[in-house]
């Protein structure tokens, strides 16, 4: 298997590492631009980072991520997180990166209906 590729988890998965009181939380990244979160924002916490602002956070990345947890990257649909996890791990920023399959807009159809489709 490829170390450069982020392992991929569903949006059901991630929803029961995150209701589970016992389980290690994974530190979520939402790669999303500020316009997408005000439409459809993510029910948990997470590090807002849009990629059309990286020049504004890429020099601070290290610093930004935990170095012995978990990432998971969210995007809209699951493509632009696969591309930043690749980058974190390339760059050996993160050790251990999952990308949210189907991004938001999946989260939105099996977990969370609450949150708006766009």
């Amino acid at each position: 298997m490829n170390q450069n590729i982020p392992l991929n988890i569903s949006p059901k998965e991630l929803n029961k590492i995150l209701e589970d009181d016992s389980s290690e939380k994974p530190f979520i990244v939402d790669v999303r631009e500020d316009n997408e979160i005000a439409i459809a924002s993510f029910s948990f916490s997470v590090l807002h980072l849009p990629l059309s602002k990286a020049a504004n956070w890429s020099d601070k990345i290290v610093e930004l991520l935990p170095k012995d947890q978990p990432v998971v990257v969210i995007c809209h649909a699951g493509v632009r997180s696969l591309n930043f996890g690749i980058w974190l791990l390339e760059q050996g920023i993160a050790k251990s990166v999952w990308n949210l399959v189907g991004g938001i807009d999946a989260w939105s159809t099996d977990v969370d209906q609450s949150v708006p489709r766009y």
